[in-house]
C-alpha cells in the first residue's frame, strides 16, 4: 500500500533585514511556485507596517492568494512586482495547504479585509491618515463612514473610485498626494491594484500602499462576507462563489494551483 503523501522538511532561509530581496526581517522566507510569501501573524504584520510608515516612502504590501500566483505564472512583470513588495501577506487557505505541504508552514493566514480593519484601529488610536481608493462608485464612501463610526478618531482624508487605466494615473496621483495620507488601500482587484500601485508608488509620497481587492465591499456592507465558522474552515472561497457565480472563471485556476503545488512536491514526475 503506497504511504501517504507527507510534508516535506524543508531547510528555512531567513531574511536579514527587508532589504534583501523586500523580504521581511527575520521571518522564514517561503517561496511557492516562485512567488515569495511572508511568514507573518497579523500582529507581525501591524508592526511591519507601523515600521514602514515610520521609515517613510515607499512600501507595496499586497495579499497574495492562490490566483495571484496563477496569475503570477503567466505574467513575469506581476511576479516581478510582488517578489520586489515589502511584505506578502498569505491570504487565501490554499497557501497555507501549500506551505505546509512543501515542508515550510504559515503560522497564520492573514487576510487583506482583516489586516485593514486592524490597521484602521491602529490609525484610529496613532492618528495616521487613510485614503481609500477604488471600488465601484460610492462603495468606498459607505466603508469611510463604517469605519468612522468603528473606530471614532480615525482620518480618512479621501475617497475615490478612480480607474487603474493609465490614463487617469496623474489625475488620481495628485488628488492622493494632496491629502497626504499615511496608508492608502487600492481596491481594483488583482492584477490590476498591485501594477497600479507599483507604477505609481514612487511619486505618491505615501509610507504605504496596499491592495485589498474586495476589502471595501465588505466593510460596506456592498457584498456579504462568509461566517466565521466557515472562513475557520477555510471554505469562504465556496461561500463567495454561490453569492458571486461569476467568479468561477477566476477560480478555475485553483485545481491547477492545487495540481502545480502537488507536482513540485513530488519532483515533477509527471512534467513531460
Amino acid at each position: 500500500m503506497p504511504r501517504a503523501l507527507g510534508p516535506v522538511s524543508a531547510p528555512l532561509r531567513f531574511c536579514r533585514d527587508h532589504t534583501e530581496d523586500r523580504c521581511v526581517a527575520n521571518q522564514p522566507i517561503i517561496e511557492i511556485l516562485g512567488i515569495r510569501v511572508d511568514n507573518v501573524t497579523y500582529e507581525q504584520a501591524l508592526d511591519h507596517i507601523e515600521r514602514f510608515i515610520v521609515e517613510g516612502p515607499a512600501h507595496q504590501v499586497n495579499t497574495v492568494n492562490p490566483e495571484f500566483i496563477m496569475a503570477a505564472q503567466g505574467d513575469p512583470g506581476f511576479a516581478r512586482i510582488l517578489n520586489s513588495s515589502s511584505l506578502n501577506l498569505p491570504d487565501g487557505q490554499g497557501l497555507i495547504w501549500a506551505a505546509r505541504l512543501m515542508g515550510t508552514p504559515l503560522q497564520q493566514r492573514v487576510t487583506g479585509v482583516d489586516t485593514l480593519i486592524m490597521l484602521a484601529q491602529m490609525a484610529a488610536r496613532k492618528g495616521y491618515r487613510m485614503y481609500l481608493l477604488g471600488a465601484a462608485e460610492g462603495v468606498a464612501d459607505v466603508a469611510a463612514r463604517h469605519l468612522h463610526d468603528r473606530f471614532p478618531g480615525l482620518e480618512i482624508v479621501g475617497t475615490y473610485a478612480g480607474s487603474p487605466a493609465l490614463q487617469e494615473d496623474e489625475a488620481i496621483v495628485s488628488r492622493i498626494s494632496k491629502t497626504r495620507p499615511h496608508l492608502l488601500f487600492v481596491a481594483y482587484g488583482a492584477p490590476h491594484q498591485e501594477k497600479w500601485i507599483a507604477r505609481n508608488l514612487p511619486r505618491l509620497g505615501v509610507p504605504v500602499a496596499m491592495g485589498v481587492g474586495g476589502a471595501l465591499d465588505f466593510i460596506s456592507g456592498h457584498s456579504k462576507r462568509a461566517p466565521s465558522w466557515l472562513r475557520k474552515l477555510g471554505l469562504e472561497w465556496l461561500h463567495r462563489l454561490v453569492h458571486q457565480p461569476w467568479r468561477w472563471r477566476r477560480m478555475m485556476a485553483l485545481p491547477r494551483f492545487a495540481w502545480l503545488v502537488l507536482r513540485k512536491r513530488l519532483g515533477s514526475p509527471f512534467a513531460g
